[in-house]
């Protein structure tokens, strides 16, 4: 696999799958007249996804900077972090085995590009596990009233890491999907 197709090593989509994206810009995306609701709330989806690990992140920074209480963040972070990998694995369901089958025969342009989004997930897969994994290695700890600040570093380089990959793919998907969905009609069901 080529680095510039890798989750882990690209910095935007590789230019031949950006054919459509160069056509319909993200500030025009929302005035097109094939822009519609379930686009809308599609993006909205991403956006929640982007708020809630940036507020886990900063949760995790706060908790280490002693600026919020040790149980506190714990059941907040417990609560979030639950909530935010099941939204996320059930909404990249949804996207693998409904809308990206029968978005990817659209366009032979860009059909590469469906499989860029599936090795995504797939990537995004181990940082997910990654993620409950660290999450749990401070809870457990922070329940029984022990010491957390190393498990909660590692906590935090963890989110930060998951962070950016998330912010690629999603922007990265955001630019096959949206313009795809612009050029030939937002008729999916």
């Amino acid at each position: 696999m080529n680095t510039e197709d890798d989750l882990e090593g690209r910095d935007g989509l590789p230019h031949d799958l950006r054919v459509l994206a160069e056509l319909y810009p993200r500030a025009d995306w929302t005035a097109h007249a094939n822009f519609n609701e379930l686009t809308a709330f599609w993006l909205d989806r991403h956006g929640m996804f982007r708020k809630v690990i940036g507020e886990l992140t900063e949760k995790t920074q706060g908790m280490l900077d002693g600026e919020i209480d040790p149980m506190r963040y714990g059941a907040v972070t417990s609560r979030y972090t639950g909530f935010f990998l099941d939204g996320l694995h059930g909404h990249h369901t949804i996207e693998d085995h409904h809308y990206f089958p029968q978005l990817a025969p659209l366009d032979s342009r860009v059909v590469r590009a469906f499989d860029l989004l599936d090795r995504d997930h797939h990537a995004l897969d181990h940082h997910m596990r990654a993620l409950a994994n660290a999450t749990n290695a401070v809870l457990r700890p922070l329940q029984e009233g022990k010491d957390t600040r190393d498990v909660s570093g590692k906590l935090l380089e963890t989110q930060e890491d998951f962070s950016r990959f998330l912010h690629r793919h999603l922007e990265d998907e955001e630019e096959i999907v949206v313009p795809l969905i612009l050029e030939y009609g937002p008729d999916i069901h």
